[in-house]
């Protein structure tokens, strides 16, 4: 059930708050300037409205992811801090006495947040950001002068195993899938294509060739039968051994993941954040590329100024580290 925030006064939290606090911090100001009630607005229709126990309101728990992309902390750490950190506590909505949300909360909220509505989990990220982008907009924050476009790298939480091992660890997925929608195709399956079998350090092509034969005629058997999940995970396995123009897939866990370059000599794995930031140091606009996606392309720049500018997120002059012709 969805729980709210206790918007009363209280007289010991002002005092402590109040006598402990410097008042232009940076969170506080940010908590003065944003209200992030819309939280509770897009996330209302995600809880049952009798049933269960209330829950931690959305808005605390929605403050202290911020604070995890703001400090630069995990789920752990950001629960730990607010449990005895005073200005954290009172940034996401805390009273002196009131009871911590754990990091287990904070990965159930996360997950809620996900989840597929009409409208979708992705698409009410979006909204939750741009709520905040528009409010900035209506204080004064944005300059809309000139617009700063740049990508920084984000490296993907997996482990990258060798061609081999990817291809089982696909066929183990697929029959995982399976065995939700009919368990004796699965272990008949199972039997045939998942037999034990020692993880390879450093196969031979020979090695490599025998798995690419197995796993080809694993997909003839299963693929377009049984529909749904199964067939998701069919394709990325299918990806692994037929990767076009994409690039290859290294990972079944986080199949759209790519090898990237930060710098000549030092590559990545996983993607690029490529975000819109407004002169006043705000960002605006966010997309997310794969690690091998060239950010500075004109579609690339052009679909960052498209979103602003749905926005009403004007600019005057655009700045980045190359400008194809015909973006401005």
């Amino acid at each position: 059930m969805l729980g709210r925030e206790d918007k009363q006064e209280d007289f010991f939290n002002d005092y402590v708050y109040g006598e402990l606090l410097p008042e232009e911090d940076t969170l506080l100001r940010i908590a003065q300037l944003v209200d992030f009630g819309f939280v509770e607005e897009e996330v209302a229709g995600l809880y049952s409205e009798d049933r269960g126990r209330p829950s931690y309101p959305p808005v605390v728990l929605f403050k202290m992811l911020f604070l995890e992309h703001y400090a630069n902390l995990s789920d752990v750490e950001v629960s730990k801090q607010c449990r005895y950190n005073l200005l954290y506590r009172a940034f996401v909505g805390l009273g002196v006495s009131d009871p911590t949300p754990d990091d287990t909360t904070l990965v159930v909220f996360r997950a809620r947040l996900s989840l597929q509505d009409p409208v979708g989990g992705e698409e009410r990220f979006e909204r939750l950001f741009e709520r905040v982008v528009e409010q900035a907009q209506e204080a004064g924050l944005l300059k809309e002068r000139l617009k700063i476009v740049d990508a920084t790298h984000l490296i993907a939480d997996v482990a990258i195993p060798n061609t081999v091992n990817l291809l089982r660890q696909g066929r183990k997925r697929v029959l995982k899938r399976l065995d939700r929608v009919n368990r004796k195709a699965r272990r008949e399956l199972e039997g045939r294509y998942l037999e034990e079998r020692k993880a390879y350090g450093k196969p031979s092509q020979e090695d490599l060739a025998d798995e690419v034969r197995l796993t080809q005629a694993f997909l003839r058997e299963v693929k377009g039968k049984y529909g749904g999940k199964v067939d998701e995970e069919v394709e990325v396995i299918e990806k692994i051994l037929d990767p076009g123009e994409g690039g290859k897939v290294r990972s079944v866990v986080d199949p759209e993941a790519r090898y990237g370059m930060k710098r000549k000599d030092q590559p990545f794995f996983g993607y690029k954040v490529h975000a819109s930031q407004d002169e006043s140091g705000l960002v605006t606009s966010l997309d997310v590329l794969p690690g091998n996606e060239p950010e500075g392309s004109a579609p690339h720049l052009r679909r960052l100024v498209e979103k602003d500018e749905e926005k009403g997120v004007h600019h005057q002059g655009l700045v980045a580290d190359a400008l194809p012709t015909g973006i401005l």
